[in-house]
């Protein structure tokens, strides 16, 4: 999958615009490898509720520790630099914020109606932690008027010990409720951690018993030294394999590649499921 390149100004340019308003971006906080890409098309995956994480999972580059205070301002934020860019379709995504009463549910909301509210015909994805399970912020983002609910399995059950304080079945349930409340549902999966086939085809199927719409497949690079070590090094032609084997067991639509990430190719993976 070949990369676009990006001139150190027109990346340097966009930086400076979102630290400038106070934003946070997935692309640059977890050093998404589209970055380059993604930004060379005014794209980006917008991170609320500031870039400290309550948890601290082994294979994640996003800052732990105590959190920061709320913006109350993001929703504004967020919007019109939304219009700036002149985007159409928007991922709205988080640390996870166990601090919270409602993990930053009601916050999420705030944000999505305010891009509703001020952009015509937006579409709006959310990617949301756990939330600890709770039905009840899963019900807040359902009500916000987003058009894809995301949360993302991230690897095989066996290997959740490199997920602080999460539980697979808790993933699995939070996205099956989000499905019952009628939302479009996506999750995403890293390789190369040290999974085995027969792991990835049980997850596959899990997926399918809950009817899970659309599912993105990439490659784990270690990002620093101390994070969890890169365990396998897929190929493409592996990652043709895998995806094949997803569609398979029924799901919908499969995004598979070394430099897939959770919200590449978002817009087209969700106009997917509408096309003849």
């Amino acid at each position: 999958m070949e990369k676009k390149k990006i001139t150190l100004a027109d990346l340097d340019t966009l930086k400076k615009s979102f630290k400038r308003e106070g934003l946070h971006t997935v692309c640059q906080t977890a050093k998404c490898p589209n970055i380059g890409e993604c930004f060379k098309n005014k794209t980006a995956t917008f991170m609320i509720l500031g870039d400290i994480c309550t948890r601290n999972c082994a294979f994640c580059a996003t800052g732990h520790g105590k959190p920061l205070i709320i913006d109350l301002n993001e929703p504004e934020k967020i919007t019109l630099a939304v219009k700036k860019l002149g985007l159409k379709y928007v991922v709205i995504t988080s640390v996870t914020r166990d601090d919270l009463s409602d993990g930053g549910a009601g916050h999420f909301k705030k944000v999505i109606e305010a891009l509703k509210n001020e952009i015509r015909n937006i579409k709006v994805e959310v990617l949301v932690p756990d939330f600890k399970g709770s039905k009840e912020s899963i019900d807040i983002v359902c009500s916000s008027g987003i058009d894809v609910f995301s949360h993302n399995i991230e690897t095989v059950p066996s290997l959740y010990k490199f997920r602080n304080n999460a539980v697979y079945k808790r993933s699995l349930d939070v996205l099956s409720y989000a499905k019952s409340k009628k939302m479009i549902i996506k999750t995403g999966v890293m390789l190369g951690l040290g999974e085995t086939d027969n792991e990835l085809l049980q997850v596959f199927q899990d997926l399918k018993n809950i009817d899970c719409d659309i599912l993105t497949i990439g490659q784990y690079l270690q990002p620093e030294k101390n994070n969890v070590r890169q365990i396998k090094e897929y190929t493409e032609n592996e990652f043709t394999n895998i995806k094949n084997k997803a569609l398979d067991a029924g799901i919908k639509n499969c995004v598979s590649g070394r430099y897939v990430r959770s919200s590449y190719f978002a817009e087209s993976s969700y106009n997917s499921l509408f096309s003849v």
